[in-house]
This record gives structure tokens, sequence and C-alpha cells, in this order.
């Protein structure tokens, strides 16, 4: 007589590896929920995957408080409009997973078709990968998938102004995306170059006129607070806080940095060169996986 685990033990005996091969190929999930999600649909590989979509909507909740810091940060779009958008999810095999990044890309593709430009939208609109459901509960699906946390940490839309271009670049991966967009005077190779130049400089602000009145002032009283404190005379302070505010600039403005292919020059001064009086950039967007997004 079998006992009271008699029929699951049966069921389990039927459990090919093949199938649970075909289950992890269609749901990313591991191999041991894929083999129990067959078990509970008695084999049936579309109940299967039923299975552990239901399991995931309730899984999710349970790991929202826990750290997804890990993921990729990913670009979709061409000259004219672009979206960068950041998915994190909790260990770097997860973000190594091409099920996972294929998710990612699919999401900011979604974003740029709609003309979709916050996470709050996105995440309300139906998925489109996953008839259904929407992009929030395709998420807690995923959940299920790769037995991590998933978030969509945020997104970005940019639209050309003009005559102006986008470009962008990806770095590490998708440890770090840039979108910037430039006049029309800058070239695609020096374009290419600038938002190189800003994943690896990672400045602030585009120029000196837009960076806060606030931000200048505070900088201005620390280097002065550092002068005295230094003992430094006081006829001379206000020369070396001068200093200190213009490389302030230069760290932190993109046109004023020391351009990353050939620091002789700044970014500003390359573009003029290579496009004329009319080359600089409009504007940027760079994100850096795992950053506060306050940043």
């Amino acid at each position: 007589m079998p006992g009271p685990f008699g029929s699951e033990e049966r069921v389990t005996m039927e459990i090919t590896a093949e199938a649970v091969k075909k289950l992890r190929e269609r749901t990313g999930a591991g191999m041991m929920d894929c083999k129990k999600a067959l078990v509970e649909a008695g084999g049936d590989l579309d109940e299967a995957v039923k299975v552990l979509r239901t399991k995931g909507l309730a899984a999710a909740a349970k790991k929202a408080h826990r750290t997804a810091s890990d993921g990729m940060v990913t670009v979709s779009g061409d000259s004219r409009r672009m979206v960068i958008l950041e998915l994190n999810c909790e260990t770097e095999s997860v973000a190594q997973n091409p099920l996972f990044r294929s998710f990612a890309e699919a999401l900011a593709a979604q974003a740029l078709a709609g003309g979709i430009g916050s996470v709050e939208a996105l995440r309300a609109q139906a998925c489109a990968g996953e008839p259904g459901y929407s992009v929030d509960q395709a998420i807690s699906l995923k959940v299920a998938s790769f037995g991590e946390n998933i978030v969509l940490k945020r997104l970005a839309l940019l639209e050309a102004e003009g005559d102006n271009r986008l470009g962008s670049y990806v770095h590490m991966g998708g440890k770090i995306g840039v979108c910037v967009q430039v006049s029309a005077a800058v070239s695609d190779e020096a374009l290419h170059d600038v938002a190189l130049h800003i994943a690896a400089s990672d400045p602030r602000y585009v120029s000196r006129l837009a960076v806060p009145a606030q931000v200048v002032e505070s900088e201005r009283e620390i280097a002065l607070q550092q002068s005295r404190a230094e003992g430094k005379p006081e006829q001379i302070i206000e020369r070396i806080v001068n200093g200190r505010v213009e490389k302030y600039f230069a760290d932190t403005v993109l046109l004023e940095q020391p351009f990353a292919k050939d620091p002789s020059v700044t970014v500003g001064k390359h573009l003029q060169a290579v496009g004329g009086a009319g080359a600089t950039v409009v504007g940027f967007v760079r994100f850096r996986l795992g950053e506060d997004s306050g940043e």
C-alpha cells in the first residue's frame, strides 16, 4: 500500500529531465522549482508555467524587502528618441542571465514605443511580452523565475530637439549607460566619444550655467573655510577660493572637463575643434548601476 506521499512520488518519477529543461528554458526558474511545478501540474508543461506564475505573484511581496543592487542598464532608441532604463536584481548570476537581460531590453523597447518616461507609467502598462499581465505583474512573475527581488528602478525618455541628435554608450555590459543630446554640428565619431567620456568621467552638469547658484555658493563657502583653516593670508584667500571653485567646475561640468581622449583640451574645446563653433552638448543622462537615483 502506498504511503501518504505515494501519489506524488509516482508523478515525480514521471517528470523527465527533458521536461524540467523545457520549463526552465521557458521561465528561467530554478531546477527544483520547475520540478515541483511539474509535479503540481501533473506533468503538463503549460499548467506548470501557470503554477510558477501564480507562485511568483505571491512570492514577490515576500522578496520586496531584499536589496537589489545588481542588474543592468540598457538603452533603446535612435538619434531622435531614446529610453535609458535600469532593472535591478540581487546577484551577478541573474544579471548575466539572458532571460533577465532580454526582459530589461524588452521593457526599454516598450517604454520607447509608448513614449513612456517614468517608472510608474511603465509599470501600469499592459506588458507586451506577457499577454494578460501588466508590467508590474510581469516583474512579479520574474521573481518566481529567478528567485530574487526584481526592481524596475528608473528610466528616462529623451527626445531630440530641432536638428539635434541623440547618441548612447553602454559600458561594461550594462554597469553604466549614457544617453547624450548634441547639436547637429557634432559628427557621429565625436558623439560616440562624448558619450564614452560621460561614462568614464561622471560629469554632473553640461555647462557652468547649469550649476545651481546655491551649489556654487556652497563650494565657495567650503573653499573659504578650508583656506582659513590652512592659515592662508587673508589678502590672497579670495584668489584661492576662486581657483578652487574653478577646479570644481573642471571636475563636474562636462564642457569644462579635460577630454578623456586628449586631456590637454576640454570637452567643449574638442567639440568646437572638430565641429565648429556650433558644436556642443545640449544635455545628457547617465545611469550607473546601483547608485542612488537622487545622485
